[in-house]
């Protein structure tokens, strides 16, 4: 149980990195920043144009008299909506780091760095497009397992009581899983970690994992949040992955860490 306070210590230590190193931090909203007006104006759309789409879809309820006609599509387009506002919910993390591949990376770096003995950061030796690809690539297989995992959760919440009760506690579990995988593959993809090693790594230290990613789950449900906390999950999670790697941090040996941006401190 060790690992779990140490999970969510590494959260913690993310959100700290990140305040003290405020250019980081400002770069690191723009990704957020510009994924959630995208996810805004496509929910907006769907609010605005749903009703027509649900209208297009049954075309074999408008004979129906008043007011199962309304009731009905009614309904539907009110899933539909919920089913698009759940979309934008799982796949947020995945999108905002694809836009912000550079940002993070740049972020990572600068962790990896700080808290090195040697000040020295993992690199990348591929180009920008090839780790975009498998950036999204992974992000999609993930997706299919968290989604694969939804279905099956669904399924469990019609049993009585457990359903209500043991199965949502699960689903936070799962997701705080699948939403460290996808933070912590920034630092781990750059020193050439794929998916099934990084998931292995993962299940070997599960509580460490549900640690860092529970919490932050959690506040991710809270609308805006994550845009915030974005930048200090990706620098937790970039400790965490030294963890699971076994690379030892400067702050374990004593040396000080999580020194500010020079540009910070000059103003």
């Amino acid at each position: 149980m060790r690992d779990l306070g140490v999970g969510f210590g590494y959260l913690l230590k993310g959100q700290r990195w990140v305040a003290r190193h405020g250019r980081q931090y400002r770069f690191g909203l723009l990704p957020g920043l510009i994924t959630l007006v995208l996810y805004a104006a496509a929910l907006v759309a769907l609010a605005v144009w749903g009703a027509d789409a649900v209208g297009w879809a049954t075309p074999f309820a408008d004979d129906w008299p008043s007011p199962w006609q309304g009731l009905f599509r009614g309904f539907l387009t009110a899933v539909l909506f919920a089913l698009g506002l759940l979309l934008a919910v799982l796949t947020f993390t995945a999108v905002t780091l694809l836009v912000g591949q550079p940002f993070y990376e740049s972020l990572s770096e600068r962790v990896d760095a700080d808290v090195s003995s040697d000040g020295a950061a993992a690199r990348s030796d591929l180009p920008l497009w090839r780790e975009l690809w498998i950036s999204a690539r992974d992000s999609l297989r993930v997706l299919v397992r968290a989604g694969v995992w939804g279905v099956l959760l669904f399924a469990l919440g019609f049993v009585p009581f457990v359903g209500q009760t043991v199965v949502p506690v699960i689903g936070f579990f799962v997701t705080g899983f699948f939403l460290t995988e996808e933070l912590a593959a920034v630092a781990m993809q750059r020193r050439g970690v794929d998916l099934r090693a990084r998931l292995a790594l993962l299940r070997s230290r599960k509580t460490l994992v549900w640690g860092f990613g529970t919490p932050l789950g959690l506040a991710f449900l809270v609308p805006f949040v994550a845009v915030f906390l974005m930048p200090g999950a990706v620098a937790g999670a970039t400790l965490l992955a030294r963890d699971l790697l076994g690379e030892e941090s400067a702050t374990e040996t004593g040396a000080p860490g999580g020194r500010p941006d020079p540009e910070d401190v000059s103003r």
